[in-house]
């Protein structure tokens, strides 16, 4: 049958809606399919694995009141943390991520234990997300024992205390102060009658940082926690929840170990210059990436920490993620090769608040670089 102009145009109209229709509906569909869903631990000692290199744990070990973790992409959010426990005594749990082995638990391709002897660096970033209403601190743990084992309780934790909120306080008591890795802390030591204690109190939070593992564990064996015989088994970042902790979160972790003395040899071996141009509330830096290895990067990845205060604006010749704290700068297509010897130059505009500084440590796919 034929149908008059106007009919025409709105079956036309019809047909048009219909199949936009239809394709928003397949795009939503495609994109449910591949769209990754993070996974729920609640288990007491539950724990599950990310990146294929981590292992996120639950870990409610001093209380019976439900606790649920939801692992991510890049570390682990608590989405659940019921009830609380007397600040006198010990925490209701340690939610963390770890690389390493803990009760048997190893994470993939982890490189622990190694006996710190033969470790020249272990770099690692951590970012962490705080919250109101809960008492808790955030620790980033070390391991040490006289041992390799991958069970039970090791002679040493060397905890790292990044945040405490409310009337907690660590192991033992102060014993004075102490300046690592260009930082000052508060300096605790005691045991906890199952393991020796020595805890870093930053004076005020740290959202996060990029550091090395190792300028701790020479602390411990200057003071004579451990040994250089001794073996670092796990490095763990997470929380120790009192009271409450829902929205607690580890929003990034990285942890390597670089074994054999001296600068790291191989495709990651790298150095790192950094120069500025300041004024008033803003900055550009311009960063020059050196390939000091004796094989070709494919595909770089630089991590720094940016000092508190600043945020990025705008980047040139990499993508840098987040805006500010600990960030990684990726490389892009046309500039991802870097043959032994070769050179890499890119950099960013940002803000800052403040007094101005500059990153302390870069690393290069998960490896500490040197700095120019």
């Amino acid at each position: 049958m034929h149908r008059s102009a106007p009919q025409a145009r709105r079956a036309h109209a019809l047909l048009s809606a219909l199949l936009t229709a239809l394709v928003t509906v397949a795009a939503l569909l495609t994109a449910a399919s591949t769209s990754h869903a993070d996974t729920t631990v609640c288990e007491q000692f539950g724990s599950t694995t990310i990146g294929g290199r981590y292992v996120v744990q639950n870990n409610r070990w001093n209380t019976s009141e439900p606790q649920c973790v939801s692992a991510t992409d890049n570390g682990f959010r608590v989405v659940q943390a019921d009830g609380s426990v007397p600040t006198t005594g010990a925490p209701k749990s340690y939610p963390s991520v770890f690389n390493g082995c803990h009760y048997t638990n190893c994470s993939p391709g982890t490189s622990l234990p190694a006996g710190l002897g033969s470790i020249a660096a272990a770099p690692t970033s951590i970012s962490y997300t705080y919250v109101s209403g809960a008492v808790y601190d955030a620790a980033y743990d070390i391991w040490l024992d006289p041992t390799p084992r991958t069970d039970g309780v090791n002679r040493t934790e060397i905890m790292i205390w990044f945040n405490r909120v409310g009337a907690v306080q660590p192991v033992g008591s102060q014993v004075g102060s102490a300046t690592v890795a260009g930082r000052p802390w508060q300096l605790w030591s005691g045991n906890n009658g199952s393991n020796d204690v020595l805890t870093f109190v930053a004076p005020s939070a740290i959202d996060s940082w990029n550091f090395d593992v190792m300028d701790f564990a020479r602390q411990a064996v200057a003071r004579g926690l451990a040994q250089d015989n001794w073996y670092l088994t796990s490095v763990q970042a997470g929380f120790e929840p009192w009271q409450n902790g829902a929205g607690l979160a580890v929003t990034s972790f990285s942890s390597t170990v670089d074994l054999g003395s001296g600068t790291p040899s191989g495709p990651t071996a790298c150095k790192v210059a950094y120069s500025t141009n300041t004024w008033q509330g803003g900055f550009t830096a311009d960063i020059t990436l050196t390939n000091t290895g004796s094989s070709a990067v494919d595909g770089w990845h630089l991590a720094f920490t940016l000092p508190a205060g600043q945020r990025i604006t705008s980047t040139w010749n990499a993508g840098i993620s987040p805006s500010s704290g600990a960030v990684t700068a990726d490389s892009l297509a046309y500039n991802a090769s870097l043959s032994p010897g070769a050179q890499v130059s890119f950099g960013f505009q940002a803000t800052y608040n403040g007094s101005f500084a500059k990153p302390t440590a870069f690393s290069l796919n998960d490896h500490a670089c040197s700095t120019a």
